[in-house]
């Protein structure tokens, strides 16, 4: 069988960090939630410009893997995933506008709208799925998350507790058939029964696209909260474990555990359930907040970067989307050899 690697990352993170206090100080700030374990504020996070797009963050995350593995290298990629949260344009995904911008010509282009939080580890799936079962060679898969600065500041939302959360950025993957740093299995569960939980509300009962006044935000009820936080805190566990029973390895042996970061309430209890000291589940909420599903990539590349994840180390990645429709997990032995790539 064909072996497939996650052979890089690389993140970008726009503008400069915006403190807590943007929130907080905000007139009318509320109060109600403030102290839930599902919006405890995080100290900083980054927003998109006015004029920035989930093409222009994408492109500029790749950046660091053209230096890396070379121009010619990155556009012949054979196949491009892309994932985009909050997308710019309706009926349109930004995986053509990337195609365009960096010079691709992908056999295969798809624009993924499921998986959310955790659509890094679905993509890497599909990837790997495509890698093994046709010609195609290479893969690049992005997740660019662009909705904390165009959504969560309008004036009425900006108030709520859920606005400090979110945070921009985008983290990218560059996936190959090669031995590198192998993706050693995947693991996924698409939850009909969750669907629909997660929902956008408007004060004036308006749908999204009719002209109205009121401002969408995230349709939190004390229920729902209890409902998210509640599957979230079993569906990550367990979707890993399930993973490392079919490796053979207990989750105590896992050496690095990157997640989606929604709160530091779900990160300390994943560290807690999957018995991990807390240094090995690497996380950048208070730097950069929920990214959601640009957490991994995104997370993983900060990791690399700063010597936290060595070369054999059994990387685990994991988390669940929206209100748990979808969870999964990706195990990796990492030998990143970024080193050996810039004395090319």
């Amino acid at each position: 069988m064909t072996t497939v690697s996650l052979t890089d990352v690389a993140g970008y993170l726009p503008g400069d960090p915006v403190p807590a206090r943007y929130y907080t100080e905000y007139p009318g700030a509320e109060d109600k939630l403030r102290g839930h374990p599902m919006f405890k504020v995080p100290r900083s996070r980054h927003h998109v410009a006015a004029d920035e797009t989930n093409t222009d963050m994408i492109e500029r995350a790749v950046q660091p893997l053209i230096e890396r593995h070379g121009r010619d290298e990155i556009r012949g990629v054979d196949v491009l995933l892309v994932h985009s949260q909050l997308p710019d344009l309706p009926f349109v995904g930004a995986g053509t506008e990337v195609a365009r911008r960096l010079g691709l010509n992908p056999e295969w282009l798809v624009d993924v709208a499921n998986a959310g939080c955790a659509s890094f580890v679905y993509m890497l799936k599909l990837a790997r799925q495509i890698l093994t079962t046709t010609d195609a060679r290479t893969a690049l898969i992005c997740n660019a998350q662009s909705v904390a600065g165009q959504c969560f500041t309008q004036s009425e939302v900006r108030r709520l507790a859920q606005a400090a959360i979110p945070g921009d950025g985008c983290g990218v993957g560059w996936v190959t058939t090669s031995a590198g740093a192998p993706v050693l299995d995947v693991e996924t569960r698409h939850i009909g029964d969750h669907a629909g939980d997660m929902t956008l509300a408007l004060d004036d009962g308006r749908k999204y696209w009719e002209p109205g006044e009121s401002q969408p935000r995230i349709g939190f009820t004390d229920a729902s909260v209890a409902k998210v936080l509640a599957r979230g805190n079993r569906l990550v566990p367990e979707v890993i474990t399930d993973l490392c029973r079919r490796l053979g390895v207990a989750t105590a042996d896992i050496d690095v555990l990157v997640t989606n970061q929604p709160n530091r309430t779900f990160l300390r209890n994943w560290t807690e359930a999957l018995q991990l000291p807390a240094e090995r589940h690497l996380n950048t909420f208070d730097q950069y907040g929920n990214l959601f599903g640009a957490a991994i990539p995104v997370t993983l590349d900060h990791a690399i970067t700063s010597g936290r994840v060595k070369d054999g180390d059994l990387v685990v990645l994991g988390g669940f989307a929206h209100a748990g429709d979808f969870a999964g997990a990706a195990a990796v032995r990492w030998s990143g050899g970024r080193g050996r790539l810039r004395g090319r």
